[in-house]
């Protein structure tokens, strides 16, 4: 079953492979390493819809690793903005600079791991799609066929289960042959079944239960968190600061305030912006201030975008900004 079943899906990604920015078609040369990497990286937690525009952005911007390592920190966060999970960005500019301190990626699984923030996935997805290597790259996509298939209960035998059936010598496009199929007909829900060129070697499909493969963890709730965020304003201008090089959203463009806390502050904000972070659902409060608080500069309000302000912080100057009209339009 094993060969034939991934040969089939070989044929079927020859003929359905999906067009995007940083990957080669089947059978073609290999795609640029730093390609790889940097999409990699960009679509941790992010959608491709998302990433697509972005990554377009960015090499257009720094066509290769060694120009994105001569960026400033500044820049690279700022152009970051709104892609989220922003630890990833600071990791990004460390394994950028470490790279060009070398003079290239190294080839091998091993010795892509001992780079800044490349994890076991990070490193294997680059060795078999970068440097066709026989590595394992097993993404959410990737675990959720592979647990259907095989009728695998737990993730954890995933990656057990998908080095039997990984051929040798084709590592890279099976498996972004398996990420497509994931993708687009292996869904999480509502899967494609009769479309799935794996449904009749699939165990989940035969018992007619594909859904209730892999076992779903239940999710904890979320705590909450509370902030202060201090706006003041000078004419078309708001002062914004630069939060903390280490720690959540370091180095990020932002409005001063003091650290969030788990405890309401007893205020009356102008506004609250709501952003739902991996751990914690934060309410950031709006607080006006006559004069401007901390080490900063006066950023333009046309001139926003140019600031690089993470996704909590742009919704807040944005309901800052809503909130301040709001008498005028009562009246």
């Amino acid at each position: 079953m094993h060969a034939s079943a991934a040969e089939r899906l070989l044929h079927h990604y020859r003929s359905t492979a999906r067009t995007l920015p940083w990957r080669a078609p089947p059978g073609a040369p290999r795609t640029d390493p730093y390609r790889v990497w940097l999409s990699e990286v960009m679509l941790q937690q992010t959608t491709v819809a998302t990433v697509t525009p972005r990554f377009l952005r960015f090499v257009e911007r720094w066509p290769t690793i060694e120009a994105l390592a001569e960026a400033s920190d500044e820049e690279i966060l700022a152009e970051w903005a709104g892609l989220g999970y922003y630890a990833r960005a600071r990791n990004l500019i460390a394994c950028a600079r470490a790279v060009a301190e070398r003079g290239s990626f190294p080839t091998s699984e091993a010795e892509l791991r001992q780079l800044p923030g490349l994890g076991p996935y990070t490193a294997a997805a680059i060795a078999a799609i970068g440097f066709g290597k026989d590595s394992v790259p097993v993404d959410t996509n990737v675990e959720r066929v592979v647990a259907r298939v095989f009728a695998l209960s737990s993730k954890q035998q995933v990656p057990v289960a998908a080095k039997g059936w990984w051929p040798k010598g084709q590592s890279g496009d099976f498996a972004q042959a398996l990420m497509d199929l994931g993708a687009t007909i292996c869904r999480p829900k509502a899967p494609r079944c009769n479309d799935c060129p794996l449904q009749a070697d699939c165990r989940a499909a035969a018992l007619n239960t594909p859904e209730v493969f892999p076992a779903r963890v239940a999710k904890k709730e979320r705590p909450h968190r509370f902030g202060l965020a201090w706006w003041s304003r000078r004419g078309d201008a708001v002062w914004l600061v630069r939060r903390p090089p280490r720690g959540l959203l370091g180095g990020m463009a932002a409005l001063p305030g003091p650290e969030w806390t788990a405890e309401r502050h007893a205020a009356n904000p102008l506004a609250v912006a709501r952003h739902g972070f991996t751990h914690f659902t934060l309410d950031l409060l709006l607080i006006a201030r006559s004069e401007p608080v901390g080490e900063g500069w006066w950023q333009p309000i046309p001139e926003l975008a140019e600031a690089g302000l993470p996704t909590l912080y742009r919704r807040a100057v944005e309901a800052g900004l809503a909130a301040e009209q709001e008498p005028r339009l009562a009246a």
